[in-house]
């Protein structure tokens, strides 16, 4: 049986097909999965905050969009995957709460999707499918295989794409 690679919250992992990569809990968090259609490996970061530099305490670097992004498509390069010939799935980024003391600021997930398009697009990445935004968590997982990304959302049912 093929292998479940878990991905944590301010994390990332690799995975190399015939398995799947997934992590929970995405709210104000987005999934970024990178692979490319010919490779063999995948990746999945679960990305918690939009910028590092705003932050003093920061010696996660999974745990932002910046340089999240960078360590995962340096490992995938490792891993003798093309910089060129990546693409990303994005999921997450949900307005979870709504402050009444400021509503013009903007959310944590909506910074969020906005850090991780920046940095993909800095990296010539492009995007091909997103389920983003809106006011609930989800789950993903993405298929290496097929490189279908799940996004399952209580209430939503399941989406592919």
């Amino acid at each position: 049986m093929d292998e479940v690679i878990r991905v944590g919250i301010a994390d990332y992992k690799l995975c190399k097909k015939p398995n799947t990569i997934t992590t929970i809990g995405l709210g104000s968090c987005v999934g970024v999965v990178l692979y490319s259609l010919t490779g063999d490996y995948c990746g999945l970061l679960h990305v918690m905050l939009p910028d590092s530099k705003e932050i003093s305490k920061n010696d996660n670097r999974a745990k932002f969009a910046d340089t999240g992004i960078a360590d995962m498509i340096s490992a995938l390069e490792e891993k003798g995957i093309s910089r060129t010939s990546l693409l990303a799935k994005i999921a997450g980024g949900a307005v979870m709460f709504q402050f009444k003391g400021n509503p013009a600021a903007e959310s944590v997930g909506t910074r969020n999707i906005k850090a991780v398009k920046q940095m993909l697009e800095q990296n010539n990445i492009k995007i091909v499918a997103e389920d983003t935004g809106a006011n609930y968590g989800r789950t993903i997982i993405f298929d290496a295989e097929t490189k279908i990304l799940t996004v399952r959302a209580v209430g939503k049912g399941e989406t592919k794409l």
